[in-house]
């Protein structure tokens, strides 16, 4: 018989079971108490709890600054570069750590930067737990080497206990030419973005990419890094040549210094601008317009003295009459005005007249109009017209600017003495349909897109064939009823003296990295073809008449030693008869193989008188004078012995200027006595235009003008051409408007 084993076997009993399940209870209601009062602690006093246990460690994240790329002229002087800078940093907190550090510190700041003791120690009281404070922006490194030397360890000067400072880097734009290019260029603002000109088109590019540094300060002040590199944006090398930008600055400075106060108040005319651009690429060579401004101190008040006033909605100030060009800053005024007027009126400043102003082009249009008929087959231009002073159309008696009228004309006898008949005859053969189809290939009422901020959209500013009536189509035919802005018109006026190819204009030419290296060649871009070559010979012949023809109107933009040619233009501005003109010349050179374009615009100039080409041909030949010599063209032309003696006294200027930079140079260099508006002509031309006079010979001679008093009309003759108040293109001032009603059989 088998015995069965006994053994120790214990059984869970149920009070086990009942003891094991209380303990779990108990313990779930444990962390239950303890998971709500975290609860709590984090919904109330969460923040306060983890700045004590981030007290006990000490961490920073630095911004590394991009440097800003540079811009360029196209011989490679910098216009525009970014420079380091650094603001002194307090870190409060790091300098209290033990107080053996506040007076060696505080007296180190005091003797290097010159900073008030007693705000430091205040500052240092009233934030204990400061880690960023600003005491000093925007120092150079020779500003702040000693210092860094005392707080770099191993460095001659090193002293352990200056503590709590530090460094921030960072960049501000710089201009070493001060004015320069202005227009051009922009500027940036305080956050290092470009507003105006390039450095606003090209933001992006010239802009890099930030980087960051990581650190982690630990009890013994050892800090360890984890840095991400900034990256430099990339720089730009444009197609503006500084040299010739400091002719046509100087010129234009010149222009209105001379004219200043003269009729009225303010500066020499409203706006000046001149662009020099090359036909066969569409590259801009100079661009520039007058009032000027630093681009280091852009908001400089002085600058905005002169100006038309505008309001607070960027409107000009009208004056008190239609006569009135409009109301001008004055030192005075400044300290009235709001700060949204004060902005406003920055604005006219800085912006560029040569793309963002449009005004009606006047007789600069007239060599477009011809190439329309031309190009189109509406006339061969062997046509001759009969110009009596007026031609009725669509019910007005449109003027020509020459009131006794010119007789027969021909196509290009009416280019040479810009003869209005001839051109609205020219404008009817063609018919609205082709004449506006060939204003849009001409690019006028659209962009260029040329590469700069703030160009003017003219759309709506130029007439479709829908809306034109036989009336516009006469006014448009010389360079009124429609608006355009300069770059629109010599962008356009390059393609008919080039053999008609429309060049994309621009202004930067290659995109540099920070490295050197050629990212992107901006190659010139050729948009359209606007007419053939036949049609851009014949442009060419008819406008070296206007500058080389015995009757020519831009004769005073000749410069000494060379032939060019070009078309000079007078328009009214609205409302007409306000006796408010805006006068030009458009040209080029060489005369018979073009290949530099220059425009110039006098927008109502500080005179009486304002219907004178002459304003902006003066400023034309003066340009040409040293720009040709400089770019190595040949002289075409014989010197007499008063051009000799001009350039002579120019090299003299230039010798002067060279070796004292800043003083006043002598504007008689232009070789003319421009102190009035009469313009002192060569013997042969006076004797020449002598000649021709035959109806106004007896007539007196006013002395404010140097023109003739006609007895029958009172309206002033220019002696050289017989044309009423030297326009070039318009009526006298005696009459109202170029319009007049023609009577009906009522006598109305």
């Amino acid at each position: 018989m088998k015995r069965r084993r006994s053994g120790n076997v214990q059984k869970f009993t149920i009070g086990m079971k009942k003891k094991l399940v209380v303990l779990f209870v108990l313990v779930l209601l444990a962390f239950v108490g303890l998971g709500v009062r975290l609860i709590y602690i984090t919904k109330n006093n969460g923040e306060e709890y983890e700045k004590q246990v981030l007290s006990q460690q000490q961490y920073d994240s630095t911004a590394l600054p991009f440097r800003r790329g540079e811009i360029l002229d196209a011989n490679g002087t910098v216009l525009a570069y970014s420079e380091k800078v650094y603001n002194v940093i307090l870190d409060a907190k790091l300098l209290l750590r033990d107080e053996k550090f506040v007076d060696p510190t505080v007296k180190a700041l005091v003797k290097e930067f010159s900073l008030d003791a007693g705000e430091i120690r205040s500052y240092l009281s009233d934030h204990p737990t400061s880690q960023y404070y600003i005491l000093a922006k925007k120092l150079s490194y020779d500003e702040i080497k000693n210092f860094q030397d005392m707080i770099t360890p191993g460095m001659d000067g090193y002293d352990a206990n200056i503590q709590g400072i530090w460094f921030e880097p960072s960049y501000i734009r710089k201009y070493p030419n001060g004015s320069l290019a202005c227009d051009i260029i922009g500027f940036t603002s305080s956050d290092n973005n470009g507003m105006y000109g390039l450095e606003e088109y090209y933001n992006n590019t010239l802009s890099g990419t930030m980087g960051r540094e990581y650190g982690y300060l630990d009890e013994d002040s050892n800090l360890e890094r984890t840095t991400i590199p900034a990256t430099d944006g990339d720089s730009i090398v444009t197609t503006i040549d500084g040299n010739l930008q400091n002719i046509v600055e100087k010129h234009l400075k010149e222009f209105n210094d001379q004219y200043a106060n003269n009729f009225r108040q303010g500066n020499g005319a409203n706006n000046v601008g001149c662009i020099m651009m090359d036909v066969h690429t569409g590259d801009i060579l100079a661009m520039a317009s007058y009032p000027s401004f630093d681009l280091n101190n852009p908001r400089d008040t002085a600058n905005l003295i002169g100006m038309p006033a505008v309001d607070e909605k960027g409107n000009k100030v009208k004056g008190e009459s239609v006569f009135d060009s409009g109301v001008y800053i004055t030192e005075e005024m400044l300290s009235e005005f709001t700060d949204e007027e004060l902005y406003q009126n920055y604005n006219a400043l800085w912006k560029n007249f040569c793309i963002s102003d449009t005004y009606e082009p006047g007789s600069v249009a007239k060599p477009f109009t011809v190439a329309t008929g031309l190009e189109s087959g509406s006339i061969t231009g062997n046509e001759v017209y009969n110009c009596t002073g007026k031609l009725d159309v669509g019910g007005w008696e449109i003027k020509c600017h020459n009131t006794y009228g010119d007789g027969q004309v021909s196509v290009e006898r009416g280019v040479e003495i810009s003869c209005n008949v001839a051109m609205m005859y020219v404008a009817q053969a063609t018919g609205i349909s082709t004449f506006t189809k060939f204003q849009k290939d001409f690019g006028f009422g659209l962009k260029t897109n040329v590469d700069l901020a703030g160009e003017a959209r003219t759309e709506g500013l130029t007439y479709s064939a829908a809306n034109m009536t036989p009336t516009d189509l006469a006014t448009n035919s010389f360079g009124q009823g429609f608006n355009v802005d300069m770059i629109e018109m010599i962008t356009s006026f390059c393609s008919l003296i080039n053999g008609g190819y429309y060049y994309e204009p621009h202004v930067v030419k290659r995109i540099v990295s920070s490295s050197g290296a050629t990212i992107k060649n901006i190659e010139p871009r050729v948009l359209r073809q606007t007419v053939s070559q036949s049609t851009s010979d014949k442009i060419i012949e008819y406008c070296n008449q206007v500058v080389a023809g015995a009757e020519g109107t831009g004769k005073t933009a000749r410069p000494a030693g060379y032939m060019i040619g070009g078309k000079t233009g007078t328009a009214q501005t609205l409302p007409r008869g306000n006796r408010q003109y805006v006068v030009s010349f458009m040209g080029y050179a060489p005369a018979n193989d073009p290949d530099i374009a220059i425009y110039v615009v006098v927008d109502r100039c500080n005179v009486q008188y304002q219907d004178d080409a002459k304003f902006a041909t003066r400023i034309v030949r003066a340009v040409l004078t040293e720009a040709l010599p400089y770019l190595n063209y040949p002289m075409t032309e014989e010197l007499s012995e008063k051009e000799q003696a001009e350039l002579a006294e120019l090299r003299e200027q230039m010798v002067t200027t060279a070796t004292a930079e800043g003083e006043e140079t002598e504007t008689e260099a232009e070789g003319e006595e421009e102190t009035s508006e009469e313009e002192t002509q060569p013997e042969e031309e006076t004797a020449e235009a002598a000649e021709q006079s035959t109806i106004w010979e007896s007539f007196d001679v006013d002395p404010a003008t140097g023109y003739y008093i006609d007895p029958n009309t009172g309206d002033l003759i220019d002696p050289e051409s017989g044309h009423a108040f030297g326009g070039d293109d318009l009526p006298d001032f005696g009459s109202e408007s170029i319009f007049e009603p023609v009577p009906d059989g009522n006598g109305n």
